[in-house]
């Protein structure tokens, strides 16, 4: 029997997965694709006034019956009428639960693009106003920590695509507020959690001196030009020295940040007794975000598979316990993910509560359901598990363009 055959709404079974043909809004199923669990359920559809559905036989246990008269023993009529009331109660909680997460996401990519324009504002005034530049950078760091040691409901979430004049930005945001959520598990205290926020925020201003057609060459670098980048470090250091109201003790870290433990890191070189623990969080941190968004050499990679890539392939180079300490903060599938479910669906990670990190909130594809209209679904409300993450080319063409994973992932942390 071929994918997605129609059947007759008589054949249906116990244990066949259907999608229904009908609009989400028609029907009392939180999803318009699953599989049938009982009676009651063949009852339900029964009473739509459909004559058939969708029967995809990869994703059943069991084949419809092949008259169109299934040998089943229909429940009673009050059986039915409370099943579908307590179904459309649960309908209407989700549909007002996923507004909620809707506005939330609003709200915090509102907050993160404020601070984008704030970072904007920081850094053009290095030159000019210097010291007014550090002010900012210290009230937007002490914001975010108050918010970030006050909580115990916070929520990453997957921001809108960095624009190509943006990446540094996003990025330098993105290593701060990720170097300060890990200084904040790792039970630092404030002073140091807003350390290394600052110098997260300033780690890459010296690339901003680097000519833009040698940092945004996409063909090989030559030796020479690939050397002048990874002076880059010493640049951002040279830059705030404008500022003498600049934290020292943040300047390490952003000399630091592509120094590794056995040495084969730049500048200078440096090896694991010469490289504080600031300076050893936001390597981890840097490397990471620079997996997830790739370079003009290199392509991007899917989250989880930046954090298993440091996992494997950085365990001489940099700190074990935070790689370690990153993979439990983000769960195993972090914002960004593609993943495929119990149910056979495929979605987008949209949001991680950092307190049941097996359970984000997703996107999930439905071709019944506009794309602007997916609901947010929770994971940890709907009893779904997660099968497996993949990479965003293994999806078939209407399903990427739908979930539309992002080419550059920018993070926000939110209440969630």
């Amino acid at each position: 029997m071929k994918k997605n055959q129609k059947i007759s709404v008589d054949q249906l079974e116990v244990g066949t997965f259907i999608r229904l043909p009908i609009s989400w809004k028609d029907h009392p199923f939180l999803f318009s694709s699953f599989k049938i669990k009982d009676t009651v359920q063949i009852e339900l559809i029964k009473g739509l006034g459909l004559k058939d559905v969708f029967f995809d036989p990869d994703k059943s246990d069991i084949e419809p019956v092949t008259s169109d008269t299934a040998d089943v023993t229909a429940p009673n009529q009050q059986t039915i009428d409370a099943r579908k009331e307590q179904m459309l109660s649960q309908k209407s909680a989700q549909i007002d639960e996923q507004q909620k997460l809707k506005r939330d996401l609003k709200k915090t990519e509102q907050q993160f693009n404020r601070s984008v324009s704030m970072m904007h504002s920081m850094v053009a005034k290095i030159g000019s106003r210097p010291l007014n530049s550090v002010i900012e950078a210290k009230d937007l760091i002490s914001n975010m920590t108050t918010m970030l040691l006050n909580s115990d409901n916070l929520a990453l979430h997957l921001m809108a695509d960095a624009k190509n004049d943006e990446h540094i930005y996003h990025h330098s945001l993105n290593v701060s507020m990720l170097c300060m959520l890990m200084a904040k598990e790792l039970g630092w205290n404030r002073q140091e959690v807003e350390t290394i926020g600052m110098g997260a925020l300033f780690h890459d201003i010296g690339k901003l001196k680097i000519p833009s057609n040698i940092l945004n060459k996409r063909v090989p670098l030559t030796t020479p030009e690939e050397n002048f980048i990874k002076q880059h470090p010493l640049m951002s250091i040279n830059f705030l020295k404008l500022a003498d109201n600049f934290p020292e003790e943040a300047k390490p870290l952003i000399a630091n940040h592509h120094e590794f433990l056995d040495g084969s890191g730049y500048p200078q070189g440096l090896k694991a007794d010469k490289i504080d623990k600031l300076s050893q969080l936001i390597a981890v941190i840097n490397e990471y975000d620079n997996l997830c968004n790739g370079t003009n050499q290199i392509k991007p990679k899917p989250p989880s598979i930046a954090l298993g890539l440091l996992y494997k392939n950085y365990k001489n180079k940099l700190n074990a316990e935070y790689i370690s300490k990153l993979i439990k903060l983000l769960g195993v599938y972090p914002p960004g993910s593609i993943i495929e479910l119990s149910s056979g669906q495929f979605a987008l990670v949209m949001s991680v509560n950092l307190q049941h990190l097996l359970c984000p909130n997703i996107v999930v594809y439905d071709q019944l359901v506009p794309k602007d209209l997916a609901p947010i679904i929770s994971l940890q409300q709907e009893g779904l598990t997660i099968v497996r993450s993949l990479p965003a080319a293994a999806l078939p063409e209407k399903i990427h363009k739908y979930l539309n994973p992002r080419e550059q992932i920018s993070l926000g942390i939110g209440q969630s």
